[in-house]
């Protein structure tokens, strides 16, 4: 089992940014793929942006490309920087692990689930 631990997220108006980060428990196989979701209010979790370990590849969802950058500045460690955010942007974020990652970002790789950080964005 990985343990995942975020920090970050908090409430900003739409425009501003905010900065998340999750830190894995091993460096394996397990994490090979870490992503960012997001389960909006009454909606289901969605794919945000996965990173795979070791290389510069990165996946995002098309409503987040140019805005949301994914990082990884160790084999354990992830980030998700959130730059002009919108209303929509709201909901929860969760930091999770596989052993590879989806191009289309789908949930059922993801083993291993941090506990969720609140984004709240206001108009």
């Amino acid at each position: 089992q990985v343990n995942l631990v975020e920090s970050g997220g908090g409430s900003v108006k739409a425009g501003g940014s905010l900065s998340l980060s999750c830190i894995a428990s091993v460096d394996d196989y397990r994490s090979a793929c870490l992503g960012w979701f997001r389960q909006p209010p009454g909606k289901d979790r969605e794919g945000v942006a996965l990173s795979v370990r070791g290389s510069d590849v990165t996946y995002y969802a098309d409503s987040v490309k140019g805005r949301f950058t994914i990082s990884r500045d160790s084999a354990r460690t992830v980030y998700l920087q959130m730059n002009s955010l919108r209303p929509e942007d709201t909901g929860i974020y969760y930091c999770a692990a596989a052993t590879w990652c989806p191009v289309d970002l789908r949930l059922n790789p993801f083993h291993d689930w941090g506990q969720g950080t609140q984004v709240t964005v206001s108009s």
